[in-house]
């Protein structure tokens, strides 16, 4: 036997047989994944040319960009490690490396990753890359790739000095494989300018513009040169909160090779920032001069930074890359102290609360004048931490918020970005985090079949609009430089129909991951052992029913009536938990098998048309996070080396 053989056949086996007639949500399941798989070859034939490139533009300026084509075909293997057809990961290997070409001849992308950028862009652009890390472990080019970008963020890349080890900070906002952007130019900015007219002003004392419009005439020549002026004076050098996606980078190599240094440099990352909270009276500081020093290019102020407390979206861009270090952090140490970092921000902020129509409100910006900017609390962050945390100060941290009705209701998103009417995020059509949770708490046991009725409409609706006049690629072919030309580049996510958010949700036991730069979370992953690949095998759905800190419950149904079907269940999605206990039972409750565990994975046999409930007890945190698969080959292929050239 091979070593990957002998590795599964010692795996601890339950057998399933007894009968279970198959519930609702799991006729619904295999509706909703038949549908996303026909869904998405019809996407990727109408983008995608042979070669894996997109029918678009034969020019594109500035910066910007990159993120949006991987954003709109990223769910191509996000779909594949869910279940869905072998074809997925095919076009999705394919587009990935398309789109890496074309980004490159456009000039944003340089040694196939940015050339520079910040890292809102940056975390929504490597979504489709960690989601590939998810698809095929074995791959050697995305081996290869997480390594090579991850030095350019700890100091080994001689070309891209993006990290200050000394002063532990990123040394730009504006950052990538060619090194920090100190000084930017129009050009840079200049795909942005229509789009930001209608956002604050990023500095408060620009001529002839007034702060309390909340507007600022981007497209106006002379602003728009004041403005890059005052950016490389006091925005474009040092750090900010916004890096900290940056973790998520470093978490996949890390699950590509184990080195202890990826997890050593997001301690030492993460720790920086929480030492410069700590030093600011507990309140994040949005910007750190290349010093170290708080407000050291902007009068000592602690607000005013790059995509800070001020510009442009304030609290978001805050609290979301803290979040996502934070769960980064107890992943990679299994150290759940480390949430903490997000936690102080989210309760300092409620500190600052006033009440609006019955309804906590809560500062979103800080300007000279004081907080500012009082809205609604977005309840999904607690949420997150909670997943982590399996902790009750994190409920508690949800429930005072008594989240408004539109995040409490399940939604059919209409953009990915924010909600025209309710200004409620739903980026990627992610839109129903608070409803999963108030299912998985057990506050709404038809969640099921209302998340996955709705994820069909999506999809349908989707199509429709992929289908009409606006998703025609024919007519985004302007060069031209009018809002609606340069809006085109966000069109592939616009018309994307591959968005199974309650798919996800329902199999994996988690929420979507957040969607600038979040690894995808959750408590247990499944693959198809006799295809072995990821993903629940054709015709099995599956349910995580509760959560416990030491426990999950989720109920498994072959749909087969003929066939009998085989999977592994992982704990966590990145194998970072250990099963130890089983317990089965069947459609009537009764427990009709129990085994002891010690085990990431555990082996079970379904006979045709048979289902179970299982509750698997567990250990969390306690496995090193990785990308290795129950046949991950033992004879991994070595980094490949260039040629030094004398």
């Amino acid at each position: 036997m091979t070593p990957e053989e002998t590795q599964a056949a010692r795996m601890d086996t339950l057998h399933v047989d007894r009968p279970f007639h198959p519930p609702e949500w799991a006729v619904l399941q295999q509706q909703l994944l038949a549908q996303l798989n026909l869904a998405a070859e019809e996407f990727v034939e109408r983008y995608v040319q042979p070669d894996g490139t997109l029918l678009w533009r034969s020019f594109w300026p500035g910066m910007d960009g990159s993120d949006d084509p991987y954003e709109g075909f990223m769910n191509l293997a996000l779909l594949y490690v869910l279940g869905g057809n072998r074809r997925l990961y095919e076009h999705a290997r394919k587009v990935f490396d398309g789109i890496t070409w074309q980004w490159t001849e456009y000039g944003q992308i340089h040694r196939e990753f940015d050339g520079y950028y910040d890292w809102m862009h940056h975390g929504e652009g490597s979504l489709f890359f960690y989601f590939l890390g998810l698809a095929d472990s074995d791959s050697l080019k995305d081996r290869q790739r997480a390594l090579r970008f991850a030095k350019m963020y700890t100091g080994d890349d001689p070309e891209a000095q993006n990290y200050d080890r000394e002063n532990k900070l990123i040394r730009s906002p504006i950052n990538g494989s060619r090194g920090p952007r100190f000084v930017m130019t129009q050009e840079d900015w200049i795909t942005h300018r229509g789009i930001l007219d209608d956002y604050l002003a990023p500095f408060e004392d620009l001529t002839g513009v007034d702060i309390a419009s909340g507007k600022c005439p981007w497209s106006d020549d002379r602003v728009y040169r004041e403005i890059i002026e005052k950016m490389n004076e006091r925005m474009a050098k040092g750090d900010v909160p916004l890096n900290l996606n940056a973790t998520g980078l470093i978490a996949h190599a890390y699950m590509h090779d184990g080195n202890e240094k990826w997890l050593r440099w997001v301690e030492e990352y993460v720790g920086a920032w929480k030492e410069r909270a700590e030093a600011n009276g507990g309140i994040m500081p949005d910007n750190v001069g290349l010093s170290g020093k708080i407000g050291e290019y902007n009068e000592g102020k602690w607000w005013g930074g790059y995509y800070g407390w001020r510009w442009s979206h304030g609290l978001f861009t805050i609290i979301e890359p803290l979040t996502n270090a934070s769960m980064n952090a107890v992943l990679l140490t299994g150290n759940r102290n480390w949430l903490d970092v997000a936690r102080k921000q989210l309760d300092l902020n409620w500190e600052l609360r006033q009440t609006s129509n019955g309804k906590p409100v809560v500062p979103h910006k800080h300007l000279d004048s004081g907080w500012t900017d009082f809205k609604p609390p977005n309840p999904a962050y607690p949420i997150y931490l909670w997943t982590v945390s399996m902790d009750l100060e994190d409920v508690e941290r949800y429930e005072r918020l008594d989240a408004v009705d539109f995040y409490r209701e399940i939604e059919i998103p209409i953009v990915s970005g924010r909600n025209p009417h309710t200004g409620k995020e739903t980026k990627h059509y992610i839109a129903n985090t608070v409803p999963w949770f108030e299912y998985i708490r057990g506050n709404d046991p038809s969640y099921p079949e209302k998340i996955l009725t709705a994820n069909m409409t999506l999809v349908q609706r989707q199509l429709d609009k992929m289908r009409s006049a606006e998703g025609d690629p024919e007519r985004w072919l302007s060069d031209g430089y009018n809002l609606e030309d340069l809006s085109s580049i966000h069109k592939w996510q616009e018309m994307c129909p591959v968005y199974p958010e309650g798919l996800l949700q329902l199999t994996l036991g988690a929420p979507m991951h957040i969607s600038h730069g979040g690894l995808q979370h959750a408590r247990v992953r499944y693959f198809d052992a006799a295809a072995r690949r990821p993903g629940l095998p054709p015709q099995v759905s599956a349910l995580v029913e509760a959560l416990t800190d030491e426990a999950v419950t989720l109920t498994l149904v072959n749909l087969d009536k003929a066939e009998q079907k085989e999977l592994v269940i992982q704990a966590g999605g990145f194998g970072e938990h250990r099963f130890t206990k089983a317990e089965v039972r069947d459609e009537q409750g009764k427990v009709i098998h129990c085994a002891e565990l010690s085990d990431k994975w555990l082996r079970i046999r379904l006979e045709p048309a048979a289902g179970a409930r299982l509750e698997l007890k567990m250990e969390r945190y306690v496995n090193k996070p990785s990308y290795e698969t129950p046949w991950s080959s033992k004879r991994t292929a070595p980094i490949i080396q260039p040629r030094t050239m004398t």
